[in-house]
């Protein structure tokens, strides 16, 4: 995973490289509009969006891919007829071609971030 050590998420947008900066801006975008009562906080080099101090969203460049980390269960388990045809991994949705937003599914993400935020739920 690549870290970052900045302190804030305007900042870990502004180190992203270039051709990344559109698809992580609007997932943020969407995390801040979606994610009503959250914080939106750097965590483990990346940004996290939490709930009573505990993170359920959060998202990272990475060195071949931008991942979306979903970190809770229950979510993933109500969509998973949806990801089934996505890259994931364990807790992550992983988007290989970022530089190319139009292959980023946002309707997707959206909907899972409207999910999670309908009521706090456990952490995988």
């Amino acid at each position: 995973m690549v870290r970052s050590t900045v302190q804030d998420v305007e900042s870990y947008l502004a180190e992203a490289p270039e051709p990344r900066r559109a698809a992580l801006a609007e997932l943020r975008r969407l995390c801040r509009a979606e994610l009503t009562g959250f914080t939106e906080v750097m965590a483990y080099g990346m940004p996290a969006y939490e709930r009573d101090g505990t993170a359920e969203i959060a998202f990272a460049s990475q060195k071949r891919y931008l991942s979306f980390y979903l970190l809770r269960g229950d979510v993933r388990t109500a969509f998973e007829n949806r990801l089934a045809g996505q890259d994931m991994g364990k807790g992550c949705l992983r988007f290989r071609r970022p530089e190319d937003p139009a292959t980023i599914d946002f309707d997707l993400v959206r909907d899972l971030l409207r999910a999670t935020a309908a009521e706090p739920g456990p952490i995988c």
